[in-house]
């Protein structure tokens, strides 16, 4: 356990450095996940004239959370993976004695906590600028935020980890995250609440893993109804799901990619 620890510090110590020496591009990549707040504006807009069942500050609210829990659950570990195996520094890591994957982890969390500084002053200048949307959520509200958060992050790793592994068979495996990502732009909740959907549509998309990586965690934080436990149980069957096929494609994917010469 004190040699797991000791390895985690080390990891996450190193790539925090190494964060920190990009401290503008981390500023800059907070800037580029503002989309949900130009979206905010549409959508206050249209609440104003039309009838969706929220008002233009629950609007504001909502797409204020949907850019604090994308400074959280952003994932790239797909790239990363992908020019790895291509240039064949994926083999330097399978000399160490711990799963590259680790690496990955370190460094996504490790950016984390570099961004979260630049992630606050905007929510900070959001609320100076729009007063009215400040509110205070319930500590029960902000532990379950917490907790959907951290799942929403592994489970969004998991998804784009697994297809990561397709790089083993194919050079263009992120081709793939950009097709699902069509998918999660508009049953996530980015791009609107899932209040404002069609019912048939909402129903459906509760059983993706969607929803589950945005809006889940947002309408826990602002209060929307949702059921915390079936949304649990649906983020643990997609994350379960998804490891057994990461570590299968895993397995044969190491076969592959020795024979390949590497």
């Amino acid at each position: 356990m004190n040699q797991i620890l000791r390895t985690a510090k080390t990891l996450l110590s190193v790539y925090y450095a190494h964060m920190l020496e990009y401290r503008a591009e981390l500023f800059l990549w907070a800037l580029s996940g503002s989309l949900p707040l130009i979206l905010m504006g549409v959508w206050i807009q249209a609440s104003q004239g039309g009838q969706f069942g929220l008002e233009p500050a629950d609007f504001a609210r909502y797409f204020l959370i949907v850019f604090v829990v994308r400074q959280f659950t952003t994932v790239w570990v797909i790239w990363e993976f992908e020019k790895e195996v291509i240039q064949g520094r994926l083999s330097h890591r399978l000399l160490q004695p711990i799963d590259p994957v680790w690496h990955h982890v370190a460094s996504h969390l490790s950016e984390r906590l570099a961004r979260l500084p630049f992630a606050l002053a905007l929510v900070g200048l959001f609320f100076l600028l729009y007063p009215q949307a400040l509110w205070l959520p319930s500590l029960t509200n902000l532990l379950l935020f917490g907790v959907a958060v951290i799942i929403a992050f592994t489970l969004r790793f998991l998804i784009q980890y697994t297809f990561a592994l397709l790089s083993f068979w194919t050079e263009r495996a992120s081709a793939i995250e950009q097709f699902w990502f069509l998918f999660y732009l508009f049953l996530s909740g980015l791009i609107a609440p899932l209040e404002v959907f069609p019912p048939e549509v909402r129903q459906v998309a509760l059983w993706t893993p969607f929803p589950y990586v945005i809006h889940f965690p947002t309408a826990l934080l602002i209060g929307l109804p949702v059921d915390f436990w079936r949304g649990l149980l649906v983020m643990l069957v997609w994350s379960l799901l998804f490891f057994i096929g990461n570590r299968w494609l895993w397995r044969q994917g190491l076969k592959q990619y020795s024979g390949m010469g590497a």
